[in-house]
């Protein structure tokens, strides 16, 4: 099979569904737990009697909370119209990974727990993380080169300037971002195509050639250039 054969067949996989899941957090793949208990308890044997009963408490107390969050490495995903494959290493073949509708409020070791959902991470072309708790944009998004395909929508995203850190994405073609509070800010819809000028779909709603005039426009009524300073040679 040809590598473009391959890459058609991947982006044709169903997607890795994990949504309605109350999802709290981004559960630490389960060797890096492991590897955090063992370094936990070491430091814990250092310590005197009355410390290390209070640290006893609040890792036990950890660990309740993390069983209580799904862990999606060893949780089955919700089932599709269609079966999901996987590699002889039991990893999904799919580019697409929906985290929609729980209550994320960070991506606390996202990149790791991909690396151990999906066969070909860096492969990743569609996340849906829509109606979820985040306040910004993680950067993490930022290192898989290949989404074309980013759904934000419902979140609790303030500022606006944090759709700069997208900017980086050289196959972004679809964001959504509606429902969250930078969506009040005047000019929202003009910085966002300025800002990414190579999307094509916005909030579901197709990039037009007046979209892209009124943009350009705002911009230039809005976004200022730099001075320079020029130094002046002491007298």
């Amino acid at each position: 099979m040809s590598r473009r054969d391959y890459m058609n067949t991947l982006v044709q996989e169903p997607p890795l569904d994990y949504s309605f899941r109350s999802i709290h957090i981004i559960p630490v793949p389960t060797h890096m737990r492991v590897h955090m208990h063992m370094h936990t308890t070491f430091v814990h044997v250092l310590t005197i009697v009355p410390v290390l009963l209070y640290l006893v408490n609040i890792s036990e107390a950890t660990e309740i909370q993390a069983s209580a969050s799904l862990d999606l490495v060893s949780e089955d995903p919700r089932p599709g119209l269609r079966p999901l494959r996987h590699s002889k290493s039991g990893k999904s073949l799919t580019q697409s990974l929906w985290l929609n509708n729980n209550v994320l409020n960070d991506l606390e070791h996202f990149n790791e727990v991909v690396s151990q959902l999906l066969a070909y991470p860096q492969n990743l072309a569609w996340i849906d993380l829509s109606f979820n708790d985040l306040t910004s944009i993680d950067p993490v998004l930022t290192t898989f080169c290949n989404l074309s395909v980013i759904y934000l929508h419902g979140n609790s995203i303030h500022r606006l300037s944090e759709v700069n850190k997208l900017a980086v994405l050289p196959r972004l073609r679809s964001l959504t971002l509606h429902g969250n509070p930078m969506e009040e800010e005047k000019g929202y819809r003009q910085y966002v195509l300025c800002t990414l000028p190579r999307i094509t779909t916005l909030d579901f709603s197709g990039i037009t050639k007046a979209d892209r005039t009124t943009a350009e426009v705002w911009k230039r009524m809005n976004i200022k250039p730099k001075k320079v300073k020029i130094k002046q040679n002491a007298l």
